[in-house]
């Protein structure tokens, strides 16, 4: 990761670079913090003095955060939007290694600029307007988001997602989804950075809400596939009613833990596709099951798929449909994402019929 003084060393550069490109505008100083803004003191990482062809003089203000993420360049909006109250002549910019896509929103929401070490920007004051985009990630790095949806994170946001509107202590969240405070505190945090939480009150030790449901769910799609679990394919005889009823009265009888979920959780959930094959998961017992049933394990043609899940978070929130055990809709929208088998449309209906209406 680079440092403060390096982020900000390239950025003055590239904004510098920039600006002699375009032929409409040139720096005519460079590099001055600490600068007094009309009697104010005001210590911004870096300050550029502009000119247009039209010999107007601008103060270009660079408030420059270590990461591009939105809760940064909220940050940064509010300060640049401070520095500029009442003042002429002076345009704001969200300065960062690399700036996200929401990041960029909240700032022209904001009516300042952007800049990153990519050379990406939005300039646009007086009669200059500078807008480049599409260029990659120099220093890329997945490290908080990784995090975010790593195994043990992932409970906590299936806890986060199917209580969408309960408002959160830190310690209550560990408990609740069985990771430790440590973690459950770490990634609190991460889900700041990224406003996919809220604090709500200005306590120190503040109660926090999920704020973008819908943004985080399908973040974490990028990160997850139902094929994490190890899965063991069998054949019956039987169609799939009847497979699921007597799994679900096997399952029960024996006290096992059991889940149906993407065609068959769907299908008990909220209808959309015709299927073929069983779907659901089983915490253990698999070969007692499958030997019980009278099932045939194969290597092609299946049409009953058992997942071994690959964390216990899985049966997180389990509902009852019509006496079956199925996956929360949580779960269910990012088992049937991955799908193939037109999984994308099924979780589409199962967001517009059930999801939103929650949120």
């Amino acid at each position: 990761m680079l440092k403060q003084a390096e982020v900000i060393e390239k950025l003055q550069a590239a904004i510098k670079e920039i600006f002699d490109s375009t032929g409409t505008v040139k720096a005519t100083r460079t590099g001055f913090a600490g600068t007094r803004l009309l009697s104010q003191e005001i210590k911004p990482e870096l300050v550029i003095q502009a000119e247009t062809k039209e010999k107007e003089k601008y103060l270009i203000v660079l408030e420059v955060k270590s990461a591009g993420q939105p809760r940064y360049a909220r940050m940064a909006a509010y300060q640049l939007q401070s520095i500029r109250a009442n003042r002429e002549n002076v345009y704001g910019v969200f300065g960062a290694p690399f700036v996200s896509e929401e990041s960029k929103r909240i700032c022209q929401e904001a009516g300042i600029g952007y800049l990153d070490l990519a050379g990406n920007c939005l300039l646009r004051f007086d009669n200059v307007y500078i807008s480049i985009e599409g260029r990659p990630n120099p220093y890329p790095s997945t490290r908080p988001l990784k995090s975010i949806f790593a195994t043990r994170s992932t409970r906590a946001l299936r806890v986060l997602l199917c209580n969408p509107k309960r408002d959160w202590f830190v310690k209550d969240l560990a408990k609740e989804a069985n990771i430790s405070l440590g973690q459950a505190s770490n990634l609190k945090k991460r889900l700041l950075e990224f406003e996919f939480i809220k604090e709500i009150g200005n306590e120190k030790a503040a109660k926090f809400r999920l704020s973008n449901p819908e943004v985080l769910l399908n973040k974490w799609t990028e990160y997850y596939s139902y094929r994490a679990n190890r899965t063991r394919n069998y054949y019956s005889l039987d169609d799939v009613k009847a497979i699921e009823k007597e799994l679900s009265d096997y399952c029960e009888s024996k006290k096992i833990r059991y889940a149906f979920t993407l065609t068959s959780g769907a299908s008990l959930v909220a209808p959309f596709l015709r299927y073929k094959r069983v779907f659901a998961y089983l915490s253990d017992s698999i070969e007692k099951v499958a030997l019980a049933l009278g099932w045939k394990e194969v290597a092609s043609g299946p049409n009953i798929t058992i997942l071994e899940p690959y964390d216990e978070g899985i049966f997180y929130a389990l509902q009852e449909i019509n006496g079956a055990k199925v996956v929360s809709d949580v779960q269910l929208y990012l088992d049937l994402k991955g799908y193939k088998e037109r999984g994308e449309e099924a979780a589409q209906f199962l967001l517009d019929r059930r999801l939103r209406k929650q949120w």
